[in-house]
């Protein structure tokens, strides 16, 4: 596997450094925890509390990883605010969200506020931080506006959303960029010194997800139970990624930035190979293969709400300017994920620990 991202370099930016990380209790925020830890930085979680007993974040101790951990809701400005500044972060990774499509059908007001209005107040906070500071902005590839064309997406193209999750998740960038401009602008930077970056990556896997409406997570529920697997989108094409593609991308990004705050601050896509293509149903044949059992049907429903069919992304700009891509292919991210979850002799925290260090080397 060709390393984009050693862990020597990343090592070099964060170690004994702060790092401000929204959302720490979260899938993706578990792992990025104990990946900052493994690097040597200093972290301090804010999140709302895990939501289930088996999350992620819970089985491996993550209150043991952070510096501190504070869980509160980014809709809480005030809040916010006093722990961000208390901390004087040298990074910002701004990763907490309502991050689900469904929910975001169900609870639409609060979805928009949690990602639009929640993302203005870490922004805002980071206006009032006295020192020196780099923020990378987590978004997702659902922030493009989607006639489903097949083409992948670039991040000059439009943005927009269907549904309220993808368009809250749009509205976010709009706040990211209107920040970049009027009080982050790179042509001023010598009198803010904050450099932004948005991120925009989706359909990560790995192990660890026990999210609702997630597809990992509900095989992985039937097969505990030894239920058939219910597929409600077996045809949609996702180029999945493995976790910790997206997250050595984000690190990647805010050591660059360090080295040059005002060329790298932009956005930018993260994506697998756009040829690395799978529908849902391979997938869950790929997973069932490395998992050891199991079996699934199609349960697609005409009426349900209204999901992408298909989403890519153009990573050239990452590529490029970053000298990112992506290393694993989704039939191996697939592998990772069912292997980590068929382990029943090591630990969440060892699990996790050996895929970091084999990714990052």
């Amino acid at each position: 596997m060709e390393k984009m991202v050693n862990a020597e370099f990343l090592r070099g930016a964060y170690k004994d450094k702060k790092v401000f990380l929204t959302g720490h209790t979260g899938f993706k925020g578990a792992w990025m925890l104990q990946i900052l830890q493994w690097l040597g930085a200093n972290v301090k979680g804010y999140s709302l509390a895990p939501e289930k007993l088996n999350d992620l974040y819970v089985q491996i101790e993550g209150d043991k990883l952070c510096y501190s951990s504070v869980i509160a809701d980014v809709c809480d400005k005030q809040k916010l605010q006093t722990e961000l500044v208390r901390f004087e972060p040298d990074y910002v990774f701004h990763l907490g969200a309502q991050a689900l499509v469904r929910r975001g059908y169900d609870m639409p007001s609060y979805t928009f506020m949690v990602n639009a209005q929640g993302t203005a107040h870490v922004l805002d906070a980071m206006r009032l931080l006295p020192n020196p500071a780099v923020g990378v902005m987590i978004t997702t590839d659902k922030v493009y506006d989607n006639p489903e064309r097949g083409l992948p997406f670039s991040e000059d193209d439009k943005l927009g959303g269907y549904d309220p999750y993808s368009a809250s998740k749009a509205s976010a960038e709009i706040v990211i960029d209107s920040y970049r401009r009027s009080f982050f602008n790179p042509a001023t930077y010598p009198n803010h010194q904050k450099s932004i970056a948005a991120a925009r990556a989706g359909n990560v896997i790995g192990g660890g997800d026990y999210s609702d409406d997630r597809i990992v997570a509900d095989i992985v529920r039937a097969l505990s139970f030894n239920e058939t697997v219910g597929l409600r989108n077996p045809a949609s094409v996702r180029p999945w990624q493995h976790v910790l593609e997206p997250l050595g991308a984000y690190l990647l990004l805010g050591a660059r930035m360090t080295e040059d705050p005002v060329k790298y601050s932009t956005a930018y896509n993260f994506g697998p190979n756009p040829e690395d293509m799978l529908t849902v149903e391979e997938l869950t044949k790929e997973f069932i293969q490395h998992y050891g059992n199991g079996d699934y049907k199609d349960t697609s429903d005409s009426k349900a709400v209204h999901e992408a069919k298909l989403l890519l992304l153009n990573s050239e700009k990452a590529k490029r300017e970053l000298g990112w891509q992506s290393t694993l292919d989704a039939r191996t991210a697939i592998r990772w994920t069912a292997e980590w979850y068929a382990d029943k002799h090591h630990s969440a925290r060892e699990k996790c620990m050996q895929q970091i260090e084999t990714y990052f080397g």
